[in-house]
């Protein structure tokens, strides 16, 4: 069967059962006290779906949507699901204009919903790249217009007026990209002992920034670009260098124009999807169902 003919994309009442049964394996959990299998559904004239807490201190009703990014919005829960379905299966990435026209609602309101699902797809940090003498490739790129305006028009081409995008790739493993004002030692170096364990092998280009940072991990090996090398036996940053390349298409044929205040999140949906490539379009759509908790998103302030 075809995913988008599932049930849950169809029906409200069956996309708030798979929500449930998705985060609520063991029962209802309260979003307020925290408290599980406390729950009650109410039954009589109230909407479907809302349960009340039977915790003592608590006694607040609630629905599965409660404390998520979905809380509050008048868009049917089928279609939310759907959409969370189209930007998982999409490798690179979908447009709100692309979701306005499928699932049919304005276009301010798709731009809305993109960005509630780029927030539900940001992963947390809680573990260190290449742990265990693991290969991390170290490299940067940069995002923005090929020419500069105004006064520095005539001033030739660049990268100090383009957007820097610094990325840390575990061969085999996942990628996690940081949007940073420089590129320079003093920007980088806390970002990579955070990020990095120090028993990890790490591969860059031949970048000043690197060189005093890299004697900080196990080893520290430099493939030189500038002199035509980009292989010495397993020592290279190939695998770096085609993740830029997909994210490059994904900016300029998906998205066409990404904001500086919105880069990091359009950055974080592509990286989910890289990260959990190995994975079905459902697994994958279920596994950013898991993170739409805790993360509120207005539409006044779309920037957290």
């Amino acid at each position: 069967m075809c995913d988008l003919t599932q049930p849950q994309f169809l029906d409200s009442d069956t996309a708030r059962a798979h929500l449930e049964a998705l985060r609520w394996p063991n029962g209802p959990v309260c979003p307020h006290c925290g408290a599980e299998g406390k729950g009650w559904a109410i039954k009589g004239k109230q909407r479907p779906g809302l349960y009340k807490c039977s915790h003592y201190e608590c006694r607040k009703q609630f629905s599965v949507t409660v404390g998520t990014l979905f809380e509050g919005s008048k868009v049917p829960l089928n279609k939310w699901l759907m959409a969370v379905h189209l930007v998982c299966a999409s490798k690179k990435g979908i447009s709100s204009h692309q979701l306005h026209r499928m699932l049919g609602v304005t276009y301010k309101t798709a731009w809305f919903m993109s960005h509630r699902i780029r927030a539900a797809m940001k992963e947390p940090h809680d573990t260190q790249l290449g742990g265990g003498g693991g290969t991390v490739e170290v490299d940067e790129t940069f995002w923005g217009n090929s020419k500069r305006k105004g006064r520095d028009s005539k001033k030739g081409h660049g990268y100090h007026h383009k957007e820097k995008i610094f990325t840390l790739v575990e061969r085999g493993g996942k990628a996690r990209s940081f949007h940073v004002p420089a590129v320079n030692a003093k920007t980088l170096k806390p970002i990579m002992l955070e990020q990095i364990a120090q028993d990890a092998n790490v591969c860059t280009d031949e970048a000043a920034q690197y060189t005093l940072v890299g004697r900080e991990f196990a080893s520290h090996e430099v493939v030189r670009h500038g002199k035509g090398e980009y292989c010495r036996g397993t020592m290279h940053t190939n695998t770096i260098e085609g993740f830029f390349s997909i994210l490059k298409r994904v900016l300029v044929g998906t998205f066409h124009h990404v904001g500086a205040q919105h880069l990091s999140r359009y950055i974080g949906g592509f990286h989910f999807r890289y990260n959990y490539r190995k994975l079905s379009d459902s697994e994958r759509a279920k596994a950013a169902l898991i993170g739409i908790a805790g993360k509120r998103l207005y539409y006044r302030q779309p920037v957290i």
